[in-house]
């Protein structure tokens, strides 16, 4: 069928009435460590709109579980760990470990879920930046004055901490593709807050060596980071079969800047779900408008669900894309470019 795919980052959660009655008073790292129940949620938007992948119900610091970290989630902060590891000391206390084992509940929802549903599921790691960011200060700072400090002071430790979590990422990756997964998508929360010279040095390695290491694991990888336009050049030069986009780039233009070569996934704003389903239709419109029938699109939001959506809203905007008339959108970039081109201006 010639439609474009959507699913939405977060859109197993907060967001819909029976969570709350699936999660009970567990918090999120504690259901991901019950196979069952987290499978139960992953599944759970396909009961309210009609999505093309179920995501993967975890969190980017499932990963600190898998080297034995007592992570907590807080309210208002994100994972917490008991100190940060900021120092050559705590840094090497850190133990390597296998993520087959260490996270086998969490490849056992996969398995799950590949079981039991017709559409693919779509699997995660935290991007190593956003992981420092949790334990290098810890609780985190908003400006992630911490994080950026240490990264410049300490390069040397830097490059040991983001080498260590980088090779368990590709492994985690790779568990996940070997358990069913259909997808991996690298999650960059919080890269947006560096300066693009930071990010070429600091991170752009790292996110390389991952996007590289799973580039073989048989499934297509997704590069995404939010919040800075300005590194989208950098992103396209790590690597990742496809790049998120968030909504603070013009669709089309964030794709000319990563390539034409590559997929795109994006980049509705998801405060436009919040403004009623005529409003979310026509915005979602426009981003299917400005990608004009190109393949390689993954409708998405820019970032994730917000936890006041209306699953009604949601439902609209899935049934719209799915109704969008792709080849009536190509005819009218094509009949563009022919008039620009009669005119003797550029094509594009």
């Amino acid at each position: 069928m010639d439609r474009t795919p959507v699913w939405f980052m977060r859109q197993a959660g907060r967001s819909l009435p029976r969570y709350h009655e699936l999660k009970g008073d567990r918090d999120l790292l504690e259901l991901t460590r019950d196979p069952e129940r987290a499978a139960q949620i992953t599944a759970l938007p396909l009961e309210y709109f009609p999505v093309d992948g179920a995501v993967l119900y975890a969190d980017i610091s499932t990963i600190f579980m898998g080297a034995g970290l007592e992570v907590r989630i807080e309210k208002g902060l994100g994972p917490v760990l008991p100190q940060p590891y900021d120092t050559a000391e705590r840094i090497r206390s850190l133990r390597p470990f296998d993520p087959r084992d260490t996270l086998d509940f969490v490849l056992e929802t996969i398995r799950l879920l590949t079981e039991r549903l017709d559409v693919p599921v779509l699997g995660f790691v935290g991007a190593p930046f956003t992981l420092m960011t949790y334990m290098v200060e810890s609780p985190r700072t908003r400006e992630r004055w911490g994080t950026k400090t240490f990264m410049w002071r300490e390069p040397a430790l830097w490059d040991e901490l983001m080498s260590f979590w980088s090779e368990h990422l590709i492994q985690f990756g790779r568990a996940q593709a070997e358990a069913g997964a259909g997808c991996i998508q690298l999650f960059d929360s919080w890269a947006g807050s560096l300066h693009p010279t930071d990010y070429r040095t600091g991170v752009l390695p790292y996110s390389r060596r991952i996007l590289s290491g799973l580039a073989d694991a048989g499934v297509p990888t997704i590069n995404f980071a939010t919040g800075n336009p300005a590194l989208l050049p950098a992103m396209a030069e790590a690597g990742g079969d496809a790049v998120g986009l968030d909504w603070r780039i013009g669709i089309d233009e964030g794709w000319k800047v990563v390539g034409r070569d590559r997929a795109v996934q994006g980049n509705l704003d998801p405060v436009a779900l919040l403004a009623g389903s005529e409003v979310a239709v026509r915005k979602a419109e426009e981003v299917l408008e400005a990608v004009a029938g190109r393949p390689g699109h993954i409708f998405n939001v820019g970032h994730g669900l917000l936890p006041q959506t209306d699953p009604e809203v949601v439902r609209a905007v899935v049934e719209g894309v799915h109704s969008f008339d792709l080849e009536e959108a190509r005819s009218r970039r094509a009949a563009r470019s022919s008039s620009t081109t009669e005119d003797g201006g550029p094509t594009p």
